[in-house]
């Protein structure tokens, strides 16, 4: 059974006429009721009535009618819906974000919503290794965080901006004077840091090897209460410098060490499928203003 053949069957029901309904069609009539000879022979059952004269249809086919109008009505409104798809006219949008990425997508959530208000945007805050399992599972399209210091197999990172750690303090701390800090002064002062197991602690982790000299007063998971935290104490954090884009009030300097690049990326599954949403929204993402300052401070 074909689709066209049940468009023939749905047609000729309604116009009473082969010849009419072959002209609806824009088929030979001789075309129309070959189909409709062919559909009646795999159902096993006659459909229309015919005289010289007259077409009557059957008690089969006013049963067959309403679901042969439903099969062309759904057919048609899978054509739009793949259309709307392509057109990002329609869908949902599954974003994995680390908590250090959230000011650099504020910009592009914003304009993405502008342009397609009939996307559905999930954003999913958590720390990447749960993120790399979300994407695996497929129950996030892509994931927004720095690159893993080990490749995770099955996913691809795509380098957005190089970036680095950095010592963030308010805006009148002494230290505020200066651009960059050393590992020996960034022990005279009292830190606080985020947990263990988050990108920033784990690459500070990394370049310091376990400095017992640290003075670590506060260690906490949620950067915007961190950043709070650092606007009204003197203690300082250790983040990485696109954390604070657009923040007011704290100011970052770069930690003089070795080693001390992170690089900001896009994480998808290797050889996999990107829809038309995934691809429009990483395009506005890469020339965004966010992405861009990062860009241009490496240079």
């Amino acid at each position: 059974m074909e689709l066209r053949q049940l468009k023939y069957f749905v047609k000729v029901a309604e116009t009473l006429s082969f010849s009419e309904a072959a002209k609806c069609m824009c088929v030979t009539q001789s075309t129309l009721s070959q189909q409709i000879k062919q559909l009646e022979g795999e159902l096993g059952a006659q459909l229309f009535e015919r005289t010289s004269h007259t077409v009557t249809i059957t008690e089969t086919g006013r049963e067959m009618l309403p679901f042969a109008r439903q099969t062309i009505n759904a057919a048609d409104l899978c054509i739009t819906r793949i259309s709307d798809l392509n057109n990002i006219k329609a869908g949902t949008l599954d974003i994995g974000v680390t908590y250090t990425f959230s000011p650099i997508l504020t910009e592009t959530l914003i304009e993405f919503r502008k342009l397609y208000p009939d996307i559905k945007l999930n954003i999913h805050y958590k720390p990447m290794s749960e993120l790399m399992e979300m994407l695996r599972s497929r129950d996030v399209d892509f994931v927004l965080a720095f690159k893993p210091t080990v490749p995770v197999e099955g996913i691809e990172s795509h380098i957005l901006f190089q970036n680095y750690l950095a010592a963030i303090v308010r805006s009148d701390h002494p230290l505020c004077a200066k651009t960059s800090i050393s590992l020996e002064e960034l022990e005279q002062y009292p830190l606080a840091l985020p947990s263990k197991g988050l990108q920033a602690r784990n690459a500070f982790d990394r370049v310091t090897g376990g400095n017992n000299r640290l003075k670590v007063k506060l260690e906490l998971n949620e950067v915007n209460i961190l950043l709070k935290i650092i606007r009204q104490t003197k203690l300082v954090a250790v983040l990485a410098e696109a954390t604070i884009h657009n923040e007011t009030g704290v100011k970052a300097l770069r930690l003089d060490f070795k080693d001390n690049e992170m690089a900001g990326c896009v994480h998808t599954l290797k050889n996999h499928y990107r829809k038309r949403s995934v691809q429009e929204f990483l395009r506005l993402l890469s020339e965004s203003m966010a992405v861009k300052e990062r860009q241009n401070a490496w240079i």
